[in-house]
């Protein structure tokens, strides 16, 4: 109850603070949702993870500035600015070591991430010794303080999403072929650097704004776990980005009103959680690629190919011999194992069945269906013997049906090709009476 009170209260219609972080956090999420399969699919996730943390020392020399030049140092958007230039800074510098060196670009973000955070540390240590530098509460962009935000924060995250959301589907293009193809759009002429420092930029934008809600440890989780758990259920970019901003926003929509429920429950952790929940159940039920699927996928496949493998075993010993198979004929044909060949002539009972003299007997749609099966796989070795130069023997037998394989000209050529030598010629695999398949 306490949970659905809250998230009514923080929808507008109780608490002004809670509707203002939870509106604040949503908006985060969105923004993040769609940037981040850009920088999935760019294969530089961990891209983001170095540049968050190179923005601690710019929030400190921030600090340190503003103090300078007489001020308390805790002015939000002169940390949030310093951050940007800091991030911006950490991101050229992994380009420009990867670019311009012979150091992979794993081990330009691991010293990129420890040099800057280090030295971000080193920063924070010395302001802690200044004269009221112990109650700047910079530490607090580490981890994040979700409960302070206020209104201006708010707004900030909703002009920034807003100008991302733009920036996406102004550059959608650009950042689309670079994406999935960069040695081509260089080949077309795109300025593929240029396009990779504005992805970056938008990047290290939502980064900043995220600083305060989830802190710079864990905004990398908030950006790639929404375009991760997007890609299980869809192979198209477009539909790929509502995906993630949904998931992103419902995430930390859920993730905030969770931490406004229950005491010492920090916000930012928790919409990480949400995200990394939605992420475990696409993994495990998405609808492209997902575990469940491919389990499925891989079921039909092998009871496809098992279908396929018997109906092609009877026939052809009965094309061979003049007669049905028995069981053990059958079983000597394939590498059945007994359960194996058991269970799949009383799963496909309808096309194939043991008579009384333990002979294994088409039904009428069984032999239908079986003359289509080896009439397809003499098509595919028509095509791998004519076309493809490959010996007799060393022909795939694959069971893959041939109109998935080559083109609608191609099959109607080798139709004729297989009409002109009989309707069901003998194959090059067809062996002699006493011989395996």
């Amino acid at each position: 109850m306490d949970f659905i009170r809250t998230l009514f209260t923080g929808l507008g219609l109780g608490n002004y603070n809670t509707g203002v972080v939870i509106f604040g956090c949503v908006l985060l999420g969105l923004s993040a949702g769609l940037v981040g399969p850009f920088m999935l699919l760019r294969r530089r996730a961990l891209l983001a993870d170095a540049t968050s943390h190179a923005m601690l020392p710019g929030i400190a020399v921030a600090f340190l500035l503003m103090v300078a030049l007489g001020g308390q140092g805790k002015w939000l958007p002169g940390l949030l600015l310093g951050a940007l230039v800091s991030g911006l800074l950490g991101m050229l510098a992994v380009i420009g070591i990867t670019k311009w060196s012979r150091i992979r670009q794993d081990a330009a973000l691991a010293i990129v991430l420890s040099v800057f955070y280090g030295f971000g540390v080193v920063l924070l240590g010395y302001i802690q010794q200044m004269k009221g530098g112990s109650v700047a509460g910079l530490d607090s962009f580490i981890l994040a303080k979700t409960a302070s935000m206020v209104a201006s924060d708010a707004f900030l995250i909703a002009g920034v999403a807003a100008g991302v959301a733009v920036a996406v589907w102004l550059l959608y293009k650009e950042f689309s072929i670079v994406c999935f193809d960069a040695d081509f759009a260089a080949s077309q002429g795109w300025p593929v650097s240029w396009i990779d420092v504005a992805m970056m930029i938008l990047v290290v934008v939502v980064t900043v704004i995220g600083l305060q809600a989830v802190g710079l440890i864990l905004m990398v989780a908030l950006l790639v776990t929404p375009g991760a758990a997007a890609r299980f259920w869809t192979h198209r970019l477009k539909s790929m980005l509502w995906i993630s901003g949904i998931i992103g926003a419902v995430g930390c929509l859920l993730g905030a009103v969770m931490s406004a429920s229950f005491e010492r429950v920090p916000a930012g952790a928790m919409m990480v959680l949400c995200t990394s929940a939605a992420f475990l159940f696409s993994m495990l039920f998405g609808r492209q690629g997902g575990m469940l699927s491919r389990w499925i996928e891989r079921r039909g496949v092998r009871r496809s190919v098992e279908r396929q493998h018997i109906l092609r075993a009877v026939f052809e010993h009965q094309e061979r011999d003049d007669e049905y198979p028995t069981v053990s004929e059958v079983f000597d044909v394939r590498t059945w194992s007994h359960r194996q060949l058991k269970r799949a002539l009383g799963r496909f009972e309808e096309l194939v069945y043991v008579n009384k003299n333990d002979r294994v007997v088409f039904t009428e749609e069984g032999l239908v269906e079986a003359r289509q099966v080896v009439r397809n796989h003499r098509l595919w070795e028509l095509y791998l013997i004519e076309h493809a130069d490959i010996a007799a023997s060393h022909v795939d037998r694959d069971a893959d049906r041939i109109e998935h394989v080559l083109g609608n000209a191609m099959v109607d050529k080798l139709e004729a090709l297989l009409d002109a030598r009989g309707e069901i010629p003998a194959s090059p695999h067809v062996i002699r009476a006493g011989d395996n398949l």
